[in-house]
């Protein structure tokens, strides 16, 4: 690579690094704050999606099937890797409940992903919150970025309470 593409490249990552960062109430990737989902007000306030990582987020949309909010929780559960419930953001996920009617958990249908449901279920479901698993359209051990759309708006419309 010619040094001008390369010093380009590296001052792209740099701005990147720079104006890029966590939303304040979702966890997404945002250039403003609160990111332009959080900020939209005909999305539905008591409808909640949790998600793994913010990338996930996207497939989500292209369905257009999902009209509520997001919440990151910017990992998955893995205790082999040393990830336990305070390396997520859970607890802004707990502090977003109020007026939430139902929880949609969108977690990658993967061991770490599953074990995570599973853990936000049991956390959940106390506090009178409907909690909803992404119907299993999609391949275990896949990932919600690589899936498809129809099969991830298929999975979006059948999910189930857990």
């Amino acid at each position: 690579m010619p040094a001008a593409e390369a010093l380009a490249l590296a001052q792209a990552i740099a701005d990147v690094k720079e104006k890029l960062f966590h939303c304040s109430r979702c966890n997404a990737i945002t250039a403003v704050d609160p990111c332009r989902i959080c900020a939209d007000p005909q999305r539905d306030r008591t409808l909640l999606c949790v998600v793994e990582e913010p990338f996930n987020i996207q497939p989500l949309e292209r369905t257009a099937e999902f009209r509520g909010l997001y919440h990151v929780l910017l990992g998955a559960l893995s205790p082999h890797r040393g990830i336990g419930p305070d390396q997520l953001a859970v607890r802004g996920l707990l502090e977003r409940l109020d007026g939430v009617v139902e929880v949609v958990l969108a977690t990658n249908p993967n061991v770490e992903g599953e074990a995570t449901a599973l853990y936000l279920a049991r956390l959940l479901k106390p506090r009178g919150v409907r909690v909803t698993r992404l119907a299993f359209g999609m391949p275990v051990g896949g990932d919600i970025e690589y899936t498809d759309e129809v099969t991830l708006g298929r999975s979006l419309a059948g999910r189930r309470e857990i």
